[in-house]
Order: structure tokens, then sequence, then C-alpha cells
């Protein structure tokens, strides 16, 4: 189940041209992720509760049309792969208003244990994000 977190542009996210800064929508996806785990009745704190973390190993991003400051940005998540130790996030930018795709991307997590050693999803969160 997709959701939309919904984030306006600040004038400190844009280069010289106006447009947002390639690399921070990546700290977009980041943020629709944490909206997502919300939205879908947890937090990423539960994660680590749980003695987990979900560093991502890979990341992409497609550029298609500028966003600028002020723009009310849509950012569509979903979890598209959800594995016993891994999982996928894939992610769609548009302007609020306008259904012309901006940019889409994919990252990709482990899940890991304190210790930096791949272990299992929790169950709490497989029920969580389980698409």
């Amino acid at each position: 189940m997709a959701i939309e977190a919904r984030l306006r542009v600040i004038y400190g996210d844009t280069d010289q041209m106006g447009f947002v800064y390639y690399a921070n929508y990546f700290r977009y996806f980041e943020f629709a992720r944490s909206e997502y785990f919300r939205a879908r009745g947890g937090s990423y704190v539960e994660v680590e509760k749980e003695g987990r973390r979900l560093p991502v190993f890979e990341a992409s991003c497609s550029y298609r049309a500028p966003a600028r400051y002020d723009d009310l940005l849509i950012i569509k998540v979903d979890v598209t792969q959800l594995r016993r130790a891994s999982l996928v996030f894939e992610y769609e930018v548009r302007k609020e208003g306008d259904d012309a795709i901006l940019v889409t991307g994919q990252t990709s997590h482990a899940c890991i244990n304190f210790e930096g050693r791949p272990t299992a999803l929790p169950a709490e969160v497989v029920r969580l994000l389980k698409p």
C-alpha cells in the first residue's frame, strides 16, 4: 500500500539555478520512508527498539524534471520487495496538482543488528511493511 508524503521545498534545498539540488532527493526519500512507517502504524524508532537497523546498501534516482523553491512535493513511496533480511522502497516525486513525474527512485535496505551482522526483520516490522 503506497502512501503519499508532502514536503515543501525550502530555499536551502535549491542550487544556484534555483532547482532542488540532486542529492536532496535522497533526503526526501528518507522523509517519505519515515512517513510510510507512521502511516502503517509504526515508526523507525520501533525497529531500533527491536535491536535492528535498516541501512541503505543501494540507492538510485532518475531525474526527469526539476522542482523549485516553494514547490509542494508529493512523494509516493511503497515497499516493493520484502525479504527475510532486506527490503526495497520505490519512490515517485510530483508537484502537487501536477501528474508529471519529476523524479523516481529506489532504496534497498539490509536488516542488521547493532553489531552490524545481517539478521531477520522483526515480525512486527514485516507486519507493518507487508505489501
